[in-house]
């Protein structure tokens, strides 16, 4: 197939086009930046500009869209635009294009509500209930692409978790840099069980998903994608730390202290219209605190995929990139590796 992959610059994104290209399949990918793959039809531009979308779609038979603002901060209308407009823009653009397949990539986090999430499916996407902007922007372009499935244009909506892996900026990048500084901390006593997924397998997922959108049972539904190895909040940052050649945290913070430290620095963020990241929010006290794990059974069912690297294979991995290669600064890539 020709396929159009938006986000690409993005850890998934790219670990997705190359796992698209490397099986034959023709690439195009459409984001801001360079995404620096090799053997791709490179365009850029932005996900909300309509004929940057209508150019990128033109003469492909199917779409991977992952480019999305993914933050704990920012106004809502950032967000809206990117998340929920860009979604709209591309839809738009794919059916007018004659696309068959979309594969929309979401997050667990359109449908969590404050509350652990404790071997559930793929609940409803809920944008007045979920938490916080990222989320409910999520859940409505989520919403959007549901929307327009039909028999000719099968759409497949795919959360993937936490998703890691050598060169990961988001949750790898940060854990590792704060813990360098001596600024990292477990939130309560790091017991909630997490889900997490290795890169290569949540873009296998994409391509499984991809493949089989036109069934019966798949487009139209939506799939929540893990490792399928729920592990401590305390286990996973010590391993993160440890393939780093860092030293784990050894302080904990109340979960109460947490949150309302959050709430404190998101109206700091606010007033001084600060646009980096900033060390705690609500949202990020939540679930560093809450467990989050998924049952497996339907996903890899309907979409006959099953992950191929464990975490344990997936840490083997990440010390030998610390070891032989650059280590992450930090910087966040257009994908959906999303706070939840």
């Amino acid at each position: 197939m020709k396929i159009l992959v938006t986000g690409a610059s993005g850890m998934l994104g790219g670990a997705t086009a190359t796992a698209l290209r490397m099986r034959g399949d023709e690439v195009r990918v459409l984001q801001r930046r360079p995404s620096g793959l090799v053997g791709v039809d490179e365009r850029r531009g932005d996900i909300t500009d309509p004929e940057a979308v209508r150019a990128a779609a033109e003469g492909v038979d199917a779409v991977v869209h992952l480019a999305a603002k993914v933050s704990m901060t920012g106004p809502w209308q950032q967000f809206e635009h990117t998340n929920i407009g860009g979604t709209a823009t591309l839809l738009a653009a794919a059916r007018a294009a004659g696309v068959t397949r979309f594969v929309h990539v979401s997050s667990p986090s359109v449908a969590h509500h404050g509350a652990g999430l404790v071997g559930v499916g793929a609940g409803a996407a809920d944008p007045d209930r979920a938490r916080g902007h990222y989320a409910r922007s999520k859940a409505s372009a989520e919403l959007l692409a549901l929307d327009a499935d039909s028999p000719d244009f099968a759409v497949v909506a795919v959360r993937p978790h936490l998703v890691w892996g050598p060169g990961d900026t988001q949750l790898v990048g940060r854990i590792v840099e704060r813990a360098r500084a001596s600024r990292l901390a477990l939130v309560g006593q790091g017991t909630a069980l997490i889900d997490t997924t290795y890169v290569s397998n949540a873009a296998d997922a994409l391509v499984a998903a991809l493949d089989r959108a036109p069934e019966v049972g798949v487009h139209g539904q939506v799939f929540v994608v893990t490792n399928g190895e729920p592990r401590t909040m305390h286990e996973l940052i010590d391993r993160i730390c440890v393939a780093a050649e860092t030293a784990p945290p050894r302080l904990r913070v109340p979960v109460a202290v947490a949150k309302a430290g959050g709430a404190a620095v998101e109206c700091l963020w606010s007033a001084l219209r600060r646009t980096e990241e900033p060390p705690m929010t609500r949202f990020l006290a939540e679930q560093l605190s809450t467990a989050h794990w998924f049952d497996q059974r339907r996903t890899r069912e309907a979409l006959c995929w099953s992950p191929q690297v464990t975490l344990e294979e997936g840490f083997v991995r990440l010390a030998l990139a610390y070891r032989q290669g650059p280590r992450p600064r930090g910087r966040r890539g257009a994908g959906t590796s999303s706070p939840s």
